[in-house]
């Protein structure tokens, strides 16, 4: 695939104005460093990835959401997709402004879709803990992991997914919840899922899910974890914004569900 100067010119151009409005200074620290991580697997149309990234977007730019930021002294923003691989989709950008958040909607969408088919959303965990997280730039006071997807992982048995939960919260992360709920499609989830890559047609291990569950019901077992972890449904993809938009706002303003301070971990 061969592009012309334009767009390569019109990246760089994004990455020259992030880099100008918000540089990096050892002294840095903000209260809130959030890395969303989006599911993009097989489930994931090009209408829905499209919806995702716009959503992103749009809730960088809303008034509330900038508000918030503006009001906590800024954050530090990374994004990640995720299907059969993690990849980080956008490095961690300091946003301090209006101007800040433009330009990171900006780098949003253009993101290009990464393949695959899988919702290996415990792999995910892996990667987050593993480099994204110590990678931050600066301190802060709360680090957010904002997982997002329309299905339960078929990469791992449950007992490893718990695992790499349990190495992100380790590191001082909060892991929140936002499952896409389909009516007919994803509303019950588990039977048969733990089968690729791997399993083929042999017995699921001990553990995996023979009956039916929720997806919401799922997160918030295998999920959400940390001081403060929430769940925040979104009903269908065409209510992704709206419900991520209202998540942010909680999350910068490190205030749970309920409108309190978190206190206590809660898995």
């Amino acid at each position: 695939m061969r592009f012309g100067l334009g767009p390569l010119v019109g990246v760089a151009a994004l990455l020259g104005a992030s880099t100008f409005a918000s540089p990096l200074r050892a002294a840095d620290s903000v209260a809130t460093a959030l890395v969303v991580s989006v599911d993009v697997s097989n489930s994931v149309d090009e209408r829905r990835y499209k919806l995702q990234m716009e959503g992103i977007a749009e809730a960088l730019e809303d008034p509330t959401v900038i508000s918030a930021i503006t009001g906590s002294g800024g954050i530090y923003f990374s994004m990640v997709t995720w299907a059969d691989t993690a990849r980080v989709a956008v490095e961690w950008r300091r946003i301090a402004s209006k101007e800040d958040a433009a330009t990171v909607a900006a780098l949003v969408r253009i993101v290009p879709r990464m393949q695959g088919n899988f919702t290996c959303l415990g792999g995910m965990m892996r990667s987050v803990a593993a480099s994204v997280v110590p990678s931050l730039p600066v301190q802060a006071d709360r680090t957010v992991v904002d997982v997002s997807g329309d299905g339960i992982d078929n990469c791992m048995d449950p007992d490893d997914l718990r695992e790499q939960r349990e190495r992100l919260l380790a590191t001082g992360s909060t892991i929140n919840g936002l499952p896409i709920l389909v009516p007919g499609e994803n509303d019950v989830v588990g039977v048969g899922a733990f089968r690729a890559p791997g399993y083929g047609l042999r017995e699921l291990p001990k553990g995996t899910y023979r009956e039916g569950t929720t997806l919401d019901r799922w997160y918030r077992e295998s999920v959400v974890g940390g001081p403060g972890a929430f769940l925040m449904a979104a009903h269908g993809y065409g209510d992704f914004a709206r419900a991520l938009r209202q998540k942010f706002v909680l999350e910068i303003s490190g205030l749970t569900i309920d409108g309190t301070a978190p206190t206590l971990a809660s898995r």
